[in-house]
């Protein structure tokens, strides 16, 4: 049972440190030398193509869409996700919009990624929107704006298509009489030489210019409705599927670590005799153990429903960048983590505890149920930090993911009661009860204590407040798992051990856990140098945060030699390059740079909470052949899209995406990103030139530096053409 035990405390502990993760699989917009490539072609034509004035014509909208992909439609709910085909009429006195664009004959499912209905065209799509025609020469034009999805792996791009409706097309009278009815050739309309990158980084550059999209603005006519922020490049069915069983999977094994918990272990026998003892057969025991089961797994999944009602997949950005939730949980976890360590018991109301009790007390399958209800109550003060790690992962993913989460957790929770009463005669193989389940708890309160400053440092990070920079980090680190180490020893005793705890001798599995302990202490330890730490680069905080370093890195030279900056970059006392590159973190500031010097923009979407960003830093960047390009070749802008330092205030503007104002330096950068990619996860790396033209296709999160190598490569290559 000690093996098991050790063996379930490692497999906790390696899943523990990977609470956080996030999820950064960003579609790509691909690329045609300097224009983005389109996955449908557009043909308009007016039917009919003869028509008086006052009369009602319909613009119909084909396309023609690639082999592979799929493009969605207008007629679905745009809060789902995915981009809804729109058109955007450029609005004059010649015409009016009737109406809405509708589909036809569009596609329709119920898409479980996005929880809804959708509706979506392959091979052929087409639209209809009603035109009134107001005078004989209607200067009909505008944009289609759409989104276009790969078959097989669900990859993303948006696209956009100007148009304009020649006189051939459509020819108006004044006198019915002279109306011939009949059809209009189809018109292939090619696109504008500018691309919608070109638009969106000058308008990036003066956002003061930007005004919101409104049915009734001076410019133009839209029935588009505001798009959710969403991932260009939604997981394909295949790939939610597994990730959702990873998540189950892992909810269940923090189940079985809760079940070795003082609150618990000692319940499984006294439960299963209840059962045994109480009913008049074997037959009646089973039943009534499977409801209690499934008594359990019903209440944390409804918990898990709950979560997800309220908190959903809106809820990310909030969760992992502001201070509140942050600091919310750090404290949870100090405070479970001193009670494990034995300071105080967390014990519930016992009026509430009494209440549930009594209405256990009655018997048939209420009884059952609230018997239940009293284990789930009982436990909580060992269950809730464990709960609550499974539900804060999962509080950032989509409605399902909660209730996935409390699933596999109260399932793995609530197996070993309902098989102990179907096999009694096991029971006698269990461990009693003792010392053991106190080690098990103080371990777990040490591990709760290290997870705690992660929340702290995810907080201090945003908002700059230099309480936990890295070497302070990594020390409290190291301290915390030396201590933990020493206990696994019995080199330490805590309140609630034994009196002879440290005069006991040491099992086989106590001293393996503390090698492994130990050896995560050396590791960390040159750390405090300046070691860059790659395996838990994405937890610790950035090497920029550390005040002093012992044999600095080599790279760091070689940085500052090449890549020299035009002028010192703003809000560099506040944000800072890995590996002593040079670069800026204002687009504009860096875009003239790049003309001043003649070289490529690099763009770095990025920000203080983004895990995958520190380890693509410190495992590609950190590279020589990677760094070497990043100094020389090119003018480097780390835009942070999580910064919330808030801008004068001549330089808010009221974006064209959301309608919103975007006062902070954060809320600017993301809102360029998702107005590039209709995105906002990171980290995203994409290369233009000065113009604002696009080189290469962007790339997201990739360890393979012969790949990033590759793609500086033909950023460069492209550039000089």
């Amino acid at each position: 049972m000690r093996s098991l035990f050790a063996s379930i405390i490692l497999v906790f502990t390696s899943f523990f440190l990977q609470a956080q993760i996030s999820i950064s699989n960003i579609g790509n917009q691909a690329t045609n030398s300097n224009k983005p490539k389109q996955h449908a072609k557009w043909s308009f034509k007016i039917n009919p193509s003869e028509a008086t004035i006052g009369q009602e014509v319909e613009l119909q909208l084909t396309a023609e869409i690639e082999e592979g992909w799929y493009l969605y439609s207008s007629d679905f709910d745009p809060n789902l996700g995915p981009i809804v085909t729109a058109i955007t009429l450029k609005k004059n006195d010649t015409f009016e919009a009737i109406g809405a664009l509708k589909s036809i004959k569009a596609k329709r499912k119920f898409d479980d990624i996005w929880g809804g209905e959708i509706a979506y065209f392959t091979e052929k799509a087409h639209f209809v929107q009603k035109i009134k025609i107001l005078k004989e020469k209607p200067a009909i034009s505008g944009t289609v704006e759409y989104q276009t999805c790969t078959i097989k792996d669900g990859a993303c791009v948006g696209g956009e298509q100007d148009f304009a409706i020649s006189s051939e097309q459509l020819k108006v009278f004044s006198r019915q009489s002279s109306v011939v009815s009949k059809q209009s050739p189809v018109v292939t309309v090619q696109s504008s030489e500018n691309s919608k990158l070109d638009t969106i980084i000058n308008e990036a550059v003066a956002p003061t210019i930007d005004t919101p999209k409104t049915t009734n603005h001076e410019q133009g006519t839209t029935n588009r409705e505001k798009p959710k922020t969403q991932d260009p490049k939604p997981k394909t069915s295949q790939e939610v599927d597994f990730s959702l069983w990873a998540f189950f999977f892992k909810a269940f094994l923090f189940g079985l670590a809760a079940l070795i918990t003082p609150c618990v272990f000692p319940m499984i026998p006294m439960t299963v005799s209840f059962f045994t003892h109480s009913s008049k057969s074997r037959e009646e025991a089973v039943r009534k153990a499977g409801i209690y089961g499934l008594s359990i797994v019903a209440i944390y999944t409804l918990v898990g429903t709950a979560v997800a009602a309220l908190f959903g997949a809106d809820a990310a950005n909030f969760i992992s960048t502001h201070w509140l939730p942050n600091l919310l949980f750090f404290g949870i976890f100090i405070f479970f983590a001193v009670s494990f360590l034995g300071a105080f018991d967390i014990v519930l109301p016992s009026s509430l505890v009494n209440k549930i009790d009594a209405q256990s007390e009655k018997g048939g399958l209420a009884g059952v149920f609230f018997m239940a209800f009293t284990i789930v109550l009982v436990s909580f003060s060992c269950t809730g930090p464990i709960i609550g790690t499974v539900l804060i992962e999962s509080a950032g993913g989509k409605f399902i993911k909660p209730i996935v989460g409390m699933l596999g957790f109260s399932m793995a929770f609530a197996i070993p009661f309902t098989l102990f009463a179907m096999f009694p005669s096991w029971l006698k193989s269990l461990p009693k009860s003792g010392g053991w389940l106190n080690s098990v708890k103080v371990t777990l309160g040490f591990l709760e204590l290290a997870f705690a400053l992660k929340f702290l440092s995810q907080a201090d990070q945003v908002y700059h407040w230099r309480i936990l920079d890295r070497e302070v980090f990594i020390a409290l680190w190291i301290v915390i798992f030396t201590l933990l180490g020493f206990y696994l020893l019995k080199k330490i005793k805590l309140s609630h051990d034994d009196v002879d705890y440290t005069e006991q001798s040491v099992s086989v599995p106590r001293v393996l856990l503390s090698v492994a302990t130990f050896a995560f202490v050396a590791y960390m330890i040159p750390g405090m140098f300046g070691a860059p730490l790659k395996a838990l680069s994405g937890y610790m905080p950035p090497l920029a945060t550390s005040d002093f370093t012992l044999g600095s890195n080599s790279h760091n030279s070689q940085s500052t030699t090449h890549n020299s900056l035009c002028e010192p970059a703003k809000y560099a006392d506040l944000l800072h390059l890995p590996h002593g590159l040079q670069g800026y973190f204002d687009l504009k500031q860096a875009q003239a740079c790049a003309k001043q010097l003649n070289k490529p923009l690099f763009i770095d979407f990025t920000g203080h909470g983004c895990v995958n960003c520190r380890e693509m830093e410190v495992r590609v960047w950190s590279k020589p052949e990677v760094l070497k390009r990043l100094n020389e070749d090119f003018i480097i802008v780390s835009l942070y899209v999580d910064e919330r330092t808030e801008l004068p205030k001549e330089e808010w503007y009221i974006s064209t995406y959301d309608g919103k104002e975007k006062k902070t330096i954060g809320k600017q950068n993301s809102d360029l990103e998702i107005k590039l990619f209709n995105n906002n996860a990171q980290p995203l790396y994409v290369i233009i030139d000065a113009e604002g033209k696009q080189l290469v296709e962007p790339r997201s999160y990739d360890s393979d530096v012969d790949a990033f190598v590759k793609f500086l490569d033909e950023g460069k290559a492209n550039f000089k053409k």
